[in-house]
């Protein structure tokens, strides 16, 4: 493969460049690069499925589908989900795009690295994007306890959570998702992002989508394209009580489901079976995928409940050109995680796929990573880690500032008591602020302190970069220092709630009131990132480029594809 395909790489700002455009850029006839870059289920369709649609291509390509409708009602007999309650669209991110138009009003919170819709799309409709950073020193995984604290400090009306997360993996049990959804009532909105959901085996029943249905608030995304392994078939569905569902039913075109989706949907009713082998074997090949990476020397690979393993790369090792020459030496497209906020060029993201090609694949990084060429993959210690985007800001601010989105906070002055956060374990930087509760009921136990950001020594830092200007917006009024009070003995705490209690409305003005509309550039949101801040940019320039029958089989959707 040429190696002007990788200059495609650099055109996309958050995502990988299609296998289309990575064709027609090689110039290359017969098949492609071994995929570990799309996270699709390799064994389904079957090829008897395969066979069936190619025999009614010219049919499903000639004639105009059925409507939303009629497509929706099929899939919700299969599910046995009310319509109502569903919306079916072009793919989840046309669902996310509408999500974000009709529901999202001013903010939204998600923790990164996520699946850059989440972050994007919010940020070019205007929205204030509140960034709770994942820590690699706790392996990525989500404190939902700490991330409702977050949520609160920061005013956010809309919070989103994938489970599992892409790209790590990382997987969220059903009960405590159930109780965030709860702690998280008094909020605009809630989104449960489960698009790899189906590849999950960690319980029996995973999904919330029941749950959500009797909300109102909650939202559930579901992906069919990744599940069936058909991409290219735009579809995926919502779940929400039937308020919320139907707002973004309304908006959606009569025919915005095309005409391959339909006849896929109406095929799944006769291939339940084949469909829950098909996640049983992703599966079971992903705990084998990660044994065999896991044995390469450095590299590191994280716990994943999806079809896809997060990996670190030796110290070292550049990600981009790694992956460049995976491509262009082994024909093997991995995806490299630099454009990722909250990651760098350190990470890929390995679909799980059959053992032949993951044998393939470390072969592959074997000769690349440790090989007689080894310098162009892994430079020595004094070169340093490079970056493929502007993610080395987003790591420098959450390693000065543990993730608060400002320098020198412990400098600051104290604010009022009762609002002045105790300094983070191992780090003596302060967690951000919380917001003004009522007592008694919203009164919560200790947070857990978060996990200190690795040593700098492992991986040498970039060159500093100037930061965009301070918006010279409201700050908070030093107060003077309290007469100091005799020390009381000490009391043992009462036992901490899960989450902090939705809040009434505080009295008093908040010490960092939002300012009125879409917040302007350089603004930080309550202490979070900016988008300038972001990118890696001053915010002046561009980043760079009825029921089914019994015997079928079909799985229902709060654990679909389990047997037994």
């Amino acid at each position: 493969m040429s190696g002007n395909v990788t200059s495609l790489f650099r055109g996309t700002a958050a995502h990988s460049p299609s296998m289309a455009a990575l064709t027609r850029e090689s110039g290359e006839a017969g098949a492609g690069p071994v995929d570990f870059c799309i996270p699709c289920n390799p064994y389904f369709p079957t090829p008897a499925m395969f066979e069936e649609m190619a025999g009614r291509l010219r049919d499903i390509i000639t004639y105009y589908p059925s409507g939303a409708d009629t497509i929706t009602a099929e899939l919700c007999g299969l599910l046995e989900l009310p319509p109502q309650c569903v919306a079916m669209g072009n793919g989840s991110t046309e669902l996310i795009t509408w999500i974000d138009h009709l529901l999202v009003r001013d903010s939204l919170a998600v923790p990164v690295p996520t699946f850059g819709r989440w972050t994007d799309q919010p940020m070019e409709t205007g929205k204030r994007v509140d960034m709770f950073p994942l820590q690699e020193s706790a392996g990525f995984a989500l404190d939902l306890a700490r991330y409702a604290e977050f949520v609160r400090a920061r005013g956010t009306r809309t919070v989103v959570i994938c489970n599992p997360n892409n790209p790590d993996g990382g997987y969220l049990h059903k009960q405590a998702l159930v109780q965030f959804m709860d702690a998280m009532a008094d909020r605009d909105l809630v989104v449960i992002d489960e698009s790899f959901l189906e590849f999950a085996d960690a319980e029996a029943e995973p999904s919330v989508v029941r749950e959500a249905m009797l909300r109102p608030n909650v939202v559930v995304l579901r992906s069919l394209g990744k599940n069936f392994g058909l991409h290219g078939i735009r579809f995926g569905y919502l779940v929400a009580n039937p308020a919320l569902a139907g707002r973004v039913r309304a908006m959606l075109p009569k025919w915005n489901l095309n005409s391959f989706a339909e006849h896929v949907v109406f095929m799944l009713r006769d291939h339940g079976p084949e469909y829950a082998q098909s996640l049983h074997q992703v599966r079971r090949d992903r705990l084998e995928m990660a044994g065999r990476l896991s044995a390469l020397p450095g590299l590191t690979v994280y716990p994943s409940q999806g079809n896809f393993l997060f990996v670190r790369l030796p110290v070292g090792a550049e990600g981009t050109v790694v992956r460049d020459r995976m491509l262009t030496e082994h024909r093997i497209l991995v995806r490299e995680c630099g454009n990722k906020i909250g990651s760098s060029s350190r990470f890929l993201r390995l679909v799980v796929r059959p053992q032949v090609d993951v044998h393939r694949l470390v072969s592959g990084l074997e000769q690349v990573l440790y090989g007689s060429r080894r310098g162009a993959a892994v430079p020595g210690p004094a070169t340093g880690t490079g970056y493929s985007s502007g993610t080395a800001a987003v790591d420098r601010l959450v390693s000065e500032t543990n993730g608060a989105g400002m320098r020198a906070l412990a400098a600051q002055p104290a604010g009022p008591p009762g609002l002045a956060a105790a300094p983070a374990a191992g780090t003596g930087m302060p967690l951000p602020a919380a917001v003004p509760v009522a007592p008694a009921a919203a009164t919560v136990g200790p947070m857990p302190m978060p996990v200190p950001v690795p040593a700098p020594q492992q991986v040498p830092q970039p060159a500093p970069v100037p930061q965009p200007a301070p918006y010279p917006g409201p700050v908070p009024v030093p107060h003077p220092a309290p007469a100091p009070r005799p020390t009381p003995d000490p009391v043992p705490p009462p036992a901490p709630a899960p989450y902090p209690a939705p809040a009434p409305a505080p009295t008093a003005a908040a010490p960092h009131p939002v300012p009125a509309g879409p917040t302007p550039p350089g603004v930080p949101a309550r202490g979070g990132l900016t988008a300038a801040q972001v990118r890696g940019t001053d915010g002046l320039e561009s980043v760079p480029a009825g029921g089914r029958p019994a015997s079928r089989g079909w799985p229902d959707p709060a654990g679909m594809g389990r047997t037994g």
